[in-house]
Parts: C-alpha cells; structure tokens; sequence
C-alpha cells in the first residue's frame, strides 16, 4: 500500500518590494561621486559660515536666525540639493542610455523609482538637516525650537523636492534646468515675494509646519497647517506616481 504524503503549503510569494538594496547602493555611488559630493557640501558649508560670522558680529539674534534660515536655507539651500540628488538619481542614466540595463532586468519599475526616491530624499536630508540645526544654534542658541521648526521644515521639504525633481529626470532631458529655474526663480524669489504664488510654493507649506513648531510668530507662513501638509501629501504622491508611469512608458531606446 502506498501512502501519498502532502508538502505543507509555503508562503504566499512576497509581493513587489518598494526598495532594491542594488539599486539603492548604484544610486549612492551615483549621488555621492567627487563631484556632486563638492555640490553637495558647498551650501551647507555656505550656511554654517554666514552663521558663524553673524554670531561673531551681532551675537545671538532670533530675527537673524529667522531670515537666515528661511530666507537662505529653506529657500534656496533645501531646494538646489532636491535638484542636485533628485535629478541626479535618475536623469544621467536616462541621458547615457545606461537606464536600459536596469529596465532590462526583473526589477519593477515602480520599485526603481521608489528606491531612487528613497536615496534621493536621504541625501538632501544628510545635506540639510544637520547644518540647519547647528545654524540656528550658532545664530541663536537661547531659542533652539527655532532651529528645531526649520530642520522639520527642511526634512518635509526634501521629500517633496525629492519626488519633484525626481519626476523631472524621468520626464525632461532638461531636468536640471528646469529644476534649478524652479529652485531660483519660483522657490527663491516667487515663494518668498509674490502673494500669489506663495501658495503654490513648497517652502510656505513646510514653513506652516515651522510655524507650527516655534510658535510665538516668529516663524509666519501664508498658507495654514492643514493646507501646507495636504498639498506636500498630494504633491509628493502624486510627482511620485508620475515618475512610475514615465518610467513604464520609457523604452529602451529612450523616451
């Protein structure tokens, strides 16, 4: 008599994982070259430096930490890195054809633009965040929730930044560009000046998060908490979605 044995029933196959450790890793390498790596250190050094000075000049200063920090770092610093490590992730393999080998393997292409994003937003963070914290210590260090509202502010930022301009690699030869006229011109200038544009502007809608934060009116933004925080979520997923569905429709010859 034989006797038939059944093998227990294996797991349910892992659905598609939004990292890839070797995508991940070709992007840091990619990222933090000798040369985008000098970009990168350039700002913050920049920042740290003119709070260091204004510290020797005028001592501790709120209101110079404030305008430093919003003016300087959160308007112009946080988004030239985003353009930096977003455009960077993706665009020059775009450009060389070298995007081709890994559109050629197994790996989704949701998952390629979910890891590059991961990496992208992870570099603008290592970037910002510190040197804003030991900014705003050095400008004022008797009100360190100031620099506490701003390096929050700065680390929401990078993650729409980062979808932004990631968006803009996959879907413009001239990502860089565009995005360094989007960081000067409508962050810089447009976010800071022009009424109406400043709610359509990524730097007031972190800045509503500060506001949050330091509390006592030193910090102002023009759009309220809830709006700032619904139009980064919607931004950031959507910019993000975007990405994926370029990258499907990219072909291996180009787009």
């Amino acid at each position: 008599m034989s006797v038939t044995t059944q093998k227990p029933a294996g797991r349910a196959p892992a659905g598609p994982r939004p990292y890839h450790p070797t995508v991940a890793r070709l992007t840091r390498r990619a990222l933090l070259g000798r040369r985008r790596a000098l970009l990168l250190l350039a700002l913050p050094a920049l920042l740290l430096l003119i709070a260091a000075l204004i510290r020797i000049q005028a001592g501790v200063d709120d209101r110079a930490a404030v305008e430093i920090l919003n003016g300087f770092a959160l308007a112009a610093m946080v988004p030239l890195i985003g353009v930096i490590a977003g455009t960077g992730a993706i665009a020059p393999e775009i450009d060389d054809g070298s995007i081709a080998h890994l559109l050629a393997t197994p790996v989704r292409r949701s998952t390629i633009i979910l890891t590059k994003l991961i990496v992208a937003v992870g570099v603008t963070l290592l970037f910002t965040v510190p040197s804003i914290l030991l900014a705003g210590v050095l400008l004022n260090e008797n009100n360190r929730q100031v620099a506490v509202a701003f390096a929050t502010a700065a680390a929401v930022a990078s993650v729409a930044y980062g979808a932004i301009f990631l968006m803009l690699g996959v879907i413009s030869r001239n990502a860089v560009v565009i995005g360094l006229i989007y960081a000067l011109v409508w962050e810089a200038l447009f976010g800071q000046l022009v009424p109406g544009a400043q709610t359509l502007s990524v730097q007031q809608w972190s800045l509503s998060i500060a506001q949050r934060i330091a509390e006592g009116g030193t910090v102002t933004s023009e759009v309220s908490l809830g709006v700032g925080v619904t139009l980064l979520c919607v931004t950031t997923a959507g910019a993000t979605w975007y990405a994926m569905r370029r990258l499907r429709s990219l072909t291996m010859t180009g787009d």
